[in-house]
């Protein structure tokens, strides 16, 4: 078992930043692809960034690359999305996932443990 639970959402005007946070713990030694994804209503959930706990490495989804920053911090067992320039169509739930296997792909399908969700609104 593995308990994510992110924190960091509120509501910003277009061009603003906010920094999201996800606590980790319980078994992350075999779940260490550790993933944000987001959901806006009427939409399916769709990967924003990527990382691993051990070996590091960053991947992203085109619409936010170059805004967004996934990190890690493993001695605060927590992973951080800095976004920055936030648009209104940034607006959604936005959730941490930890999975075993995923790979580079963010594949909601692939990942075996969430959090509740934290919400992102930006407002232009």
């Amino acid at each position: 078992q593995v308990q994510l639970v992110e924190s960091g959402g509120g509501s910003v005007q277009a061009g603003g930043s906010l920094r999201l946070s996800c606590v980790y713990s319980g078994n992350t030694g075999l779940y260490r692809y550790m993933g944000w994804f987001r959901q806006a209503p009427g939409k399916e959930r769709e990967g924003v960034a990527g990382t691993h706990l051990s070996f590091g490495g960053t991947w992203y989804d085109d619409s936010v690359k170059g805004r967004f920053t996934i990190s890690r911090d493993n001695t605060k067992n927590t992973v951080y999305l800095q976004m920055n320039s936030l648009k209104p169509e940034d607006t959604a739930m936005y959730y941490c996932a930890a999975g075993r296997s995923v790979g580079l792909a963010l594949q909601a399908a692939n990942y075996n443990y969430w959090g509740q969700g934290t919400q992102v609104t930006v407002s232009s």
